[in-house]
């Protein structure tokens, strides 16, 4: 992922793209600012959380709110977007919210479908870890939508998920400050680590289960 900006190594070169746009909206609604953008990664998946998250971090160690604040709207933001993806699942079904996906920039059905199918296999864990993954993040509450997963359930899970990914991304904006560009060469690390995390999680839950068919045949 390219960042969309002219140079963060020093604050005399303005950011310009995405990014001089979210950290111009940060300061000027402050809290709610970040909340919308961060909202807005959910509806729009293009737009990265690996750039707009450190840069709440960012707009934080610069005075515009503190960092619980950063931490507190972000996650709000992520929690609202989540919210309107959910009740979009709910309310057009399986059929019409997939080909609402594959009319979307930069999307094909395929990646509703590979959410979908994760979303099957693991249920709630896979809406907890879909707040982690890239693409998975903001389709991860349409399939949750379509199943009608118990709406309490869908929030408590969404929030956790987006509260500890959030929580890398903005303290880690925060700490490094002007050079918060930097966290883009280590998102994918992270990502991995959660990918593994569901893979070895799903190798054990077969094991369970065949030790248990075993068991019963036995």
């Amino acid at each position: 992922m390219a960042l969309l900006l002219t140079s963060t190594s020093t604050s005399a070169e303005p950011m310009t793209g995405l990014a001089g746009w979210a950290v111009g909206l940060i300061d000027a609604l402050g809290g709610p600012g970040a909340a919308i953008i961060v909202g807005l990664d959910n509806l729009f998946p293009p737009i990265p959380s690996e750039l707009v998250l450190p840069l709440a971090g960012f707009s934080a160690s610069r005075g515009a709110f503190t960092l619980l604040g950063a931490l507190f709207w972000t996650t709000l933001g992520s929690l609202a977007g989540a919210v309107i993806v959910y009740w979009l699942g709910a309310l057009l079904g399986r059929d019409r919210t997939r080909a609402l996906v594959s009319r979307l920039p930069l999307m094909k059905a395929g990646d509703f479908d590979r959410t979908e199918a994760w979303f099957a296999r693991h249920g709630g864990k896979a809406v907890f870890l879909g707040r982690m993954v890239p693409i998975f993040r903001s389709l991860i509450s349409l399939p949750a939508g379509v199943e009608r997963m118990p709406f309490g359930r869908f929030l408590l899970l969404t929030t956790a998920g987006s509260l500890l990914w959030n929580t890398v991304f903005v303290v880690t904006g925060y700490l490094l400050g002007e050079s918060w560009s930097l966290v883009d060469r280590y998102a994918s690390v992270f990502q991995y680590v959660v990918l593994a995390a569901v893979v070895v999680a799903a190798g054990v839950f077969v094991m369970v289960r065949l030790r248990e068919r075993r068991t019963r045949s036995a």
